[in-house]
């Protein structure tokens, strides 16, 4: 049924996703004079107001989650299915840390600055997080329906 716990775990996985993209996840405060450098999941805003497109690769995995939960969440007749495509938004967000902090050390060595992170660096650790309560419910709700059929 659509109204399990894991739709809802995946539901607010999907809307924290999309909060996350519209959010600056941090920002290059230089050593020296100069005005601060916010970084968003697809540019980083430089001095004179224009973008740096070399951080888009985190915006595109947090982009690819995204559908990938709404179909997880349409997908509730098909748990081994939907259990996968839980697995990959939970290897993706792994990846978009990972990115995410060579972005920050590369753009910060090459910019000489401080990086402060911001509360939307949190998110994807949040919906990392309700991406595996969903994955637990949809391997309980897996393993209900086969004890359900060793009975008949």
């Amino acid at each position: 049924m659509i109204q399990r716990k894991q739709t809802v775990f995946l539901l607010l996985a999907l809307i924290v996703t999309l909060v996350c993209l519209c959010l600056p996840v941090g920002k290059f405060v230089p050593q020296t004079m100069g005005v601060d450098m916010p970084m968003y999941n697809l540019w980083l805003v430089d001095g004179n107001g224009g973008h740096d497109f070399s951080v888009w690769p985190t915006f595109a995995i947090l982009l690819i989650t995204c559908p990938l939960a709404l179909a997880a969440i349409f997908l509730y007749k098909n748990r081994k299915l939907q259990a996968k495509f839980c697995v990959l938004n939970i290897l993706l967000l792994i990846g978009w840390y990972l990115l995410y902090i060579f972005n920050v050390k590369t753009v910060g060595d090459a910019q000489n600055a401080s990086f402060h992170v911001a509360f939307a660096a949190c998110l994807p650790l949040i919906s990392l997080i309700l991406h595996v309560m969903a994955l637990r419910g949809i391997r309980a709700d897996e393993a209900l329906i086969k004890s359900m059929d060793r009975i008949r």
